[in-house]
């Protein structure tokens, strides 16, 4: 089995937290997720930033388009797993 990153992008902080509260309730995770800030290119102002929370799936268990749907009441949207 390989392991399966899944990346939710989100808007803004809030949005990145509540999501990352909410999967613990919506999908069995095995771990946290992270929260990481990432700056658009040539942004410094961190009202420009989007907001990932990086999920594992390490049995590769979590259905993608489950995914998409959950992260969309958000206004995010899910990276492809890698």
């Amino acid at each position: 089995m390989s392991d399966v990153r899944h990346v939710l992008v989100l808007p803004d902080r809030d949005a990145a937290e509540e999501v990352a509260e909410a999967l613990g309730e919506r999908f069995a995770v095995a771990e946290e997720p992270q929260l990481v800030r990432d700056a658009l290119a040539g942004e410094d102002d961190a009202e420009d930033a989007q907001w990932l929370v990086v999920v594992e799936d390490p049995e590769a268990r979590m259905d993608g388009a489950a995914l998409d749907a959950f992260v969309a009441d958000w206004d995010g949207w899910r990276e492809a797993a890698y």
